[in-house]
């Protein structure tokens, strides 16, 4: 009775997830609420005190798996508001860019910029700034569409080869599920797709265009934060690899250096202390994540999960990972993949890795598929979901293109 409760109020928290621009009802809202809800039900029909210990060990586990991604991600979303705030990422584009070029350049200037700066940033930053860079210049509406289209795959498959990308590949990092050298293996085939991508989208693109361009200076001080912000990510990948040290240990330093630094070259202005910057970081994300994390363990509790693993029991697992990413264009990537993780799967290095390139790159064959789409559709009034669906044949094969790349390369994963 208690699982069939408990089954209904996650479905309805995940459908609720899946039509949220529909009931104007904010997603973190509604997952925190259940995921939250369903955990007290656990407690209350639990059967005697052995029963509460055993909900309660499960529930403290399931709060250190969260305390871990969620300060990771306040460390790396903090840096990069506070570079946005200053405008030094827009700057730093502007600056970058010739003032006259030609559409497909921009197109591959574009498409480039999306992939490596997604690797560092979070995807809505990265999809935004994308989005700036395109509307500098002057677009026609179908043409709009097609930079549009390329900049939500351009920055999902960025986003999945380093841990500061995307929210799934560090989830199967911190699962000990792949590492950060097999890792590296996704930036070949991941970016190979991508520019196969720019290359069916800019047919047809010889029109010149001129970058409208609006130079500020760029303070000192947030240079020197940029530069931390490197070093740290820098320092993250390094430290893991040489001595075992957990990305967030790093980060979190790193976010303390930034403090420091930041905050004596900025004694004598009279500015906002550089630690309010936190407050700027979104945390309807943050909680967003808490929700789904709640709900999935609860999953877990009431053995869903192991469900999952009916598909890869049917199925090899190259077939049913590349089947995972398909359907990571309807269901949220974040619960999908907590779901897997806590579905005890057995795989190798290589498989892992196609796994995680199928659920941050999935998303990209919909719209509504992923956190760059959304971004790119509130932002782009040409872009909807059926003007987007028209390029699915060209994503589709993207994705498959990658996904046979991320396949070869993954033989090399150990």
């Amino acid at each position: 009775m208690l699982t069939g409760i408990l089954l209904g109020l996650v479905a309805l928290a995940f459908v609720l997830i899946v039509i949220e621009d529909i009931i104007h009802v904010n997603k973190a809202k509604t997952t925190l609420f259940f995921g939250t809800l369903c955990w007290i039900l656990l407690f209350i029909f639990a059967e005697g005190d052995a029963s509460r210990e055993h909900v309660q060990h499960q529930l403290e586990h399931n709060l250190l798996e969260i305390a871990t991604l969620w300060l990771f991600l306040m460390s790396t979303m903090t840096f990069v508001a506070y570079l946005n705030s200053k405008g030094f990422i827009a700057q730093i584009v502007q600056r970058a860019l010739p003032s006259q070029l030609s559409e497909r350049k921009l197109m591959f200037i574009v498409a480039s910029f999306a992939f490596v700066f997604s690797s560092f940033a979070d995807n809505v930053t990265a999809t935004l700034v994308s989005i700036a860079v395109i509307s500098s210049v002057k677009l026609e509406a179908a043409k709009k569409i097609r930079y549009g289209t390329l900049i939500i795959f351009a920055v999902n498959s960025g986003g999945v080869s380093l841990i500061t990308g995307d929210v799934t590949t560090l989830m199967f990092f911190l699962a000990d599920k792949v590492t950060i050298a097999n890792l590296l293996l996704l930036v070949v085939p991941a970016f190979f797709s991508v520019a196969v991508l720019a290359l069916f989208l800019s047919r047809g693109l010889d029109q010149q265009l001129v970058v409208e361009k609006s130079k500020k200076p760029i303070a000192k001080t947030d240079i020197t934060v940029a530069g931390i912000f490197v070093l740290t990510i820098t320092g993250t990948l390094l430290l893991n690899v040489l001595y075992a040290i957990p990305p967030v240990l790093t980060f979190l330093f790193g976010l303390a250096v930034m403090f420091l630094i930041a905050q004596f070259l900025m004694r004598n202005k009279a500015a906002q202390s550089v630690i309010n910057y936190v407050r700027e970081v979104e945390f309807e994300t943050l909680l967003f994540f808490l929700g789904v994390l709640l709900l999935v363990g609860v999953l877990k509790e009431v053995n869903f999960l192991k469900n999952f693993t009916d598909l890869y029991a049917m199925l090899p697992p190259l077939q049913a990972n590349y089947l995972m990413g398909l359907s990571s264009a309807l269901i949220d990537n974040v619960p999908l993949t907590a779901a897997l993780l806590k579905a005890d799967l057995v795989m190798t290095p290589g498989e892992w890795l196609l796994l995680t390139y199928a659920t941050g790159v999935g998303g990209s064959l919909l719209i509504i598929g992923s956190a760059a789409g959304i971004i790119a559709m509130s932002k782009l009034k040409e872009l909807t979901f059926g003007t987007y669906l028209k390029m699915g044949g060209y994503l589709l094969f993207c994705y498959s293109l990658g996904y046979a790349g991320v396949y070869l390369f993954g033989q090399f994963a150990s």
